[in-house]
């Protein structure tokens, strides 16, 4: 991916000396002034490049580490000549050291690893370490969407939300089998799709950080 003019591989050093795009990701790498709107442990990039083309007014970017997975979503966007979606490839911790403070305008985070031993809580994207991360780069009021198999994730997350007083406004166990209609549910991963075959129910909850 080093030739993708889409996709950016900073190194630690890069980080240390200060990444050139924190704060100018809308007017130097998208060059435009729309919304900007992070997928968090975007893997393959699904729903990055699937929001991308719902949504040609906003920016989208999926975060992730493993350059293997973002190689696809980056690959498709490319091919397809998608000009608002583009890939980060870093450590989540490394967030506040790429994006200025209210840089972003929305979250996504998509089916990521539960961490579902109890030593390895801090790498839960929702634990209040990585929240108080984005509350950082976020906007004021800006939402925060988490869209898992994991009811253990989903019942941490309500938990966090509650216990440190940040507004939570939507919310279900079972997004498929709830009779709410909800805007881009349609799009999914592909490990939405192994866990949906096996009939495992889909969670989903929208919350906003509070100030």
């Amino acid at each position: 991916m080093k030739n993708y003019p889409h996709v950016e591989e900073p190194t630690l050093e890069e980080m240390k000396e200060g990444f050139h795009l924190k704060g100018k990701w809308k007017k130097e790498f998208f060059k435009n002034d729309n919304p900007l709107v992070l997928e968090l442990g975007c893997g393959m990039g699904e729903y990055s490049v699937g929001l991308a083309d719902k949504c040609p007014d906003k920016n989208f970017l999926g975060v992730d580490i493993k350059g293997a997975r973002i190689w696809q979503g980056a690959t498709e966007s490319l091919e397809k000549d998608m000009k608002n979606v583009g890939f980060l490839r870093i450590r989540i911790d490394w967030i506040e050291s790429c994006f200025e403070e209210g840089e972003v305008d929305e979250i996504w985070i998509t089916f990521p690893d539960p961490q579902m031993k109890k030593r390895r809580g801090t790498k839960r994207l929702t634990h209040p370490g990585f929240l108080k991360r984005y509350k950082y780069i976020l906007k004021e009021d800006a939402p925060i969407h988490l869209k898992t198999d994991s009811q253990f994730l989903h019942g941490f997350t309500l938990g966090v939300i509650t216990g440190k007083g940040h507004k939570l406004e939507d919310s279900t166990h079972d997004l498929y089998g709830s009779p709410m209609v909800r805007e881009h549910m349609e799009i999914k991963t592909h490990y939405e799709q192994i866990y949906l075959d096996k009939g495992m129910p889909i969670t989903y909850l929208r919350f906003k950080l509070a100030r």
